[in-house]
């Protein structure tokens, strides 16, 4: 008579393996806040798809982060969004690795993401012009959000510096900004008059109103005197963008795209774009190199006769 199958059972809960994880990344590693966020949105998707499959931990293979990335690709996830979820993976490979959980080197099987590198999104100067001048006076908060997007061009600085940036670290006179990036580093990055212009006048004109009898060191505030989170700054810049007429779903990443394009077209070098941009390494600064080309490309395909 054959015996039923005992059922199985999972000594280790993924969720506080996961939390572990997120730990060591914030607090050992000096990763930002968000970027840990980000790792924790993807692994708990990796995570319900081993439960889904009833795989423990320590049993992982090649097959089930190759499921994983099937179902990611079937669902229609972007190119760029796929590499993310396999960095995350890769990395909590290791950490299992690290923990004696896992028996076998899995993260040295998967290759880099660097080869799946789309050229990033950017948008034309005159739209870059067009957005700028897109707050009305007639809105109350306009001179607030010319000066965000002043800064976000003039910089290329994340979403995330831009909204921990505090008074202390942004110098008007001088023309400069210390910026706080990934993993707590921080760079020294120059600002333009204009953003000069646009942050002086806010500042002088319309922060303090908004602050009211509160207190913030945070430079751009809401209409409630708090801090801006990523959210609002999202929104503004998609705001000013359908009012300057510009077709493309633009976002704050999109203008820190076109920061560094801009440059390099302008002649600047790339290892000084590299630290304006806040990259450790230098083949993620590269990719702008080929914006350009890309254009070109296209621009020939669209008018040449024969293309």
């Amino acid at each position: 008579m054959l015996l039923a199958a005992e059922p199985k059972t999972r000594a280790i809960r993924p969720a506080p393996l996961v939390k572990r994880f997120l730990d060591h990344l914030f607090i050992e590693c000096g990763l930002s806040g968000a970027t840990v966020d980000a790792y924790k949105r993807d692994l708990n998707e990796f995570w319900d798809d081993l439960i889904a499959n009833e795989v423990e931990p320590a049993d992982l293979s090649m097959t089930d982060v190759q499921r994983h990335l099937a179902a990611l690709h079937n669902r229609g996830l972007a190119i760029s969004s796929i590499a993310r979820h396999l960095a995350a993976i890769k990395m909590f490979l290791r950490f299992l690795l690290a923990e004696r959980i896992l028996r076998r080197d899995l993260a040295s099987l998967i290759d880099g993401s660097k080869r799946w590198q789309t050229i990033p999104d950017t948008i034309h100067y005159r739209e870059i012009e067009a957005l700028l001048s897109a707050p009305d006076p007639r809105d109350e908060f306009h001179v607030r959000d010319r000066a965000l997007l002043e800064l976000l061009y003039a910089t290329g600085m994340r979403v995330s510096e831009v909204t921990d940036l505090t008074l202390d670290r942004i110098n008007l006179k001088l023309g400069y900004v210390r910026c706080i990036g990934k993993g707590r580093k921080e760079r020294i990055v120059p600002v333009g008059k204009y953003a000069i212009e646009a942050v002086d006048t806010y500042i002088d004109t319309l922060r303090s109103r908004l602050l009211g009898n509160r207190f913030s060191d945070a430079l751009f505030l809401s209409r409630t005197g708090k801090a801006l989170d990523r959210t609002n700054v999202w929104r503004i810049v998609r705001k000013y963008a359908i009012l300057a007429g510009i077709d493309k779903h633009l976002s704050p990443h999109i203008l820190r795209h076109s920061f560094a394009t801009h440059l390099l077209a302008g002649g600047a070098d790339l290892r000084i774009v590299q630290e304006l941009l806040g990259h450790a390494d230098l083949s993620t600064t590269q990719v702008y190199t080929h914006v350009d080309e890309a254009h070109l490309k296209r621009v020939h395909s669209q008018f040449h006769p024969r293309p």
